[in-house]
C-alpha cells in the first residue's frame, strides 16, 4: 500500500470517527427527553453505543495494521 493510499485510508477513518462522535453527542444530548421517549429509545441507544464501541475498536485495529504494513514497506524499500 502506497503512502498516498495509507493517508487516504487514515483520512477516511478520521472522518468516520468524527461522524461517530457527532452521533454520540446527539445521543447524549437527547438525555433531556421525556421518560417515555427515553424508555422507547433505550434499546436503540444501547445498540447504537455497542456499534460505536465496536467501530472504534475496529478503527484502532485497522490503524495499527496500517502502521505495521507501513513499517514493513519501509523495511523492504530500505
Amino acid at each position: 500500500m502506497s503512502a498516498a493510499r495509507i493517508e487516504q485510508a487514515m483520512t477516511r477513518l478520521n472522518a468516520a470517527m468524527e461522524r461517530i462522535d457527532a452521533a454520540r453527542a446527539e445521543i447524549e444530548q437527547r438525555g433531556g427527553d421525556s421518560a417515555d421517549e427515553r424508555a422507547n429509545d433505550a434499546g436503540g441507544s444501547q445498540r447504537v453505543m455497542a456499534l460505536v464501541n465496536a467501530h472504534e475498536k475496529l478503527r484502532e485495529e485497522v490503524a495499527d495494521t496500517i502502521g505495521q504494513i507501513d513499517s514493513l514497506i519501509e523495511e523492504l524499500e530500505a
